[in-house]
């Protein structure tokens, strides 16, 4: 498996990536040996930089010489004026955040001189974006059908119809495709990958991940 779409047990696909804005140029084949944690986040998402930023900065400091590598994936599935390189390069050089992130990070007192107090220590890049195709959104629909929406066959057919139209409607809306977000079948963000030292991909989970560290831990 190459560039086909991620399945837990089987060789990672490679990343595909606009740019490395910090750290090393780095493919997941370079990393074979080594146990690899990517951090898929936006910049526009509180909620990766309440829990999910902070928490692997701080694996990636405890466990990086055991064998660990921690990669960060900035991605945009949403927002596309908010979640932009230029606004990744703002939080790594200055720690400066935007949109709701600054919003909710400020109300909760959690931001000093009005800039993000961490400072990540791993190499992150930037998600390729690439224009949607409008004629293909049908086949994209019925694509996330099937992989996503276990029970629709078992919907009853208004709600199939209504199902369908909402995600048209979503689709058509985006004006771009996040390759490797989609290539992963995330859900959203913030999103972990845990590949083990095969190259093989063990976990994808959204949101909350309570065994992170105790699954990383088993493949060092």
């Amino acid at each position: 498996m190459t560039t086909g779409e991620a399945r837990i047990g089987l060789t990672a696909p490679p990343l595909a990536v606009d740019a490395w804005l910090q750290g090393d140029p780095s493919t997941l084949s370079d990393l074979a040996g080594r146990v690899v944690l990517i951090a898929v986040f936006q910049v526009n998402c509180p909620g990766c930089f309440l829990h999910c930023l902070p928490r692997v900065e701080g694996l990636h400091r405890r466990y990086r010489e055991q064998g660990l590598t921690v990669l960060g994936l900035a991605t945009a599935f949403e927002d596309f004026d908010k979640n932009t390189v230029a606004n990744l390069r703002l939080l790594l050089e200055e720690g400066r955040v935007i949109g709701e992130t600054e919003k909710l990070l400020s109300q909760y007192g959690l931001l000093e001189r009005g800039t993000w107090p961490y400072r990540l220590s791993f190499p992150v890049a930037m998600d390729h974006l690439t224009p949607r195709e409008t004629d293909g959104t049908a086949a994209e629909v019925e694509r996330f059908i099937e992989q996503r929406i276990d029970d629709f066959q078992a919907r009853a057919p208004a709600e199939q119809q209504t199902l369908r139209a909402r995600l048209h409607d979503h689709f058509s809306r985006q004006a771009f495709r996040p390759e490797s977000f989609e290539r992963y079948q995330l859900q959203g963000t913030p999103s972990y990958l845990l590949i083990d030292r095969n190259g093989h991909l063990v976990a994808s989970r959204f949101g909350a991940y309570e065994t992170l560290e105790a699954d990383l831990i088993a493949l060092l």
